[in-house]
């Protein structure tokens, strides 16, 4: 179903993109790229050669494989890393953002889902969750740091407990860029965080809890989101036993622009099971 409110949450980006060649990927957080356009004097000292040829180097805000999107010769945007964010100095001056694939745009920056999302609670986009006022972010449980935790009191009376409180929610969001046919998948990588995760959100509803796992996939060609049972079975285990614990498990696709700008779109259906063999 379309998902349709006035606060549709929007994530902008600060100046315009960049667009660019993808060179080599020489670790998971590092792209090298031939931009499009004159940029030079934006590396560092030890890259002026590179930048002469319109070469810079890129960071890369996303841990997973990505091997379907970033190869030799793919078409990506980049974004001027804003120096007042900066806690610490960089050696890249660049962020890899977006990159071009089979004529769609596709996000590969997974610090977006968070904002997007957060912007979603504040605005009461999902409706089922619109009862809670007050979103603390970074919350730890057991031994797990969840993205949010959700109350009904209000931001600036956080001792107020209404007549009849609902149970804190705990809202953890997953970034999902690989598609296989028609299908988002998730995770593209093993990943023991998120099984973790996973089970410490079906602990924290068996003690009373309310518990929400969302994935955010960052591209508009998915009919439906799976676990990737064949990359991931102990992640894939893990959110269907959360699942039948009472976690609810919600997916969102997104609208991405050429500007940078991310728009939360529409729900897809959420299928844990018989997901598989993936379409050749």
């Amino acid at each position: 179903m379309e998902m349709e409110h006035a606060d549709v949450p929007i994530y902008h980006r600060t100046g315009s993109l960049i667009r660019a060649t993808l060179i080599v990927r020489p670790n998971r957080f590092l792209a090298i790229a031939r931009s499009d356009s004159d940029i030079r004097g934006a590396c560092t000292d030890e890259a002026e050669d590179e930048a002469e040829l319109g070469v810079v180097r890129a960071h890369i805000a996303d841990p997973g494989r990505l091997e379907e999107l970033l190869f030799p010769g793919a078409i990506v945007y980049l974004s001027r890393a804003q120096r007042d964010s900066m806690r610490t100095p960089r050696k890249t001056e660049y962020d890899l953002v977006l990159v071009e694939h089979n004529g769609i745009l596709v996000s590969v920056d997974s610090r977006v889902p968070n904002e997007l999302i957060y912007s979603a609670l504040k605005s009461g986009f999902f409706e089922e969750l619109r009862e809670y006022r007050r979103i603390t972010r970074e919350s730890m449980y057991g031994s797990s740091r969840f993205d949010f935790r959700l109350s009904t009191g209000n931001a600036d009376e956080s001792n107020a407990v209404p007549a009849a409180k609902a149970p804190d929610c705990f809202v953890e969001v997953k970034s999902v860029t690989l598609i296989q046919g028609n299908a988002a998948l998730f995770p593209d990588a093993p990943t023991a965080r998120g099984a973790r995760h996973m089970r410490e959100l079906a602990t924290a509803v068996s003690q009373g809890f309310r518990a929400m796992v969302i994935f955010v996939i960052q591209r508009k060609d998915a009919e439906y989101f799976a676990p990737n049972a064949i990359m991931d079975p102990e992640f894939t285990e893990a959110l269907r036993t959360a699942a039948g614990a009472g976690v609810e498990v919600k997916a969102v696709k997104c609208n991405i622009a050429k500007s940078g700008a991310i728009m939360l779109n529409k729900a897809v259906p959420v299928i844990l099971y018989n997901s598989f063999p993936h379409p050749e």
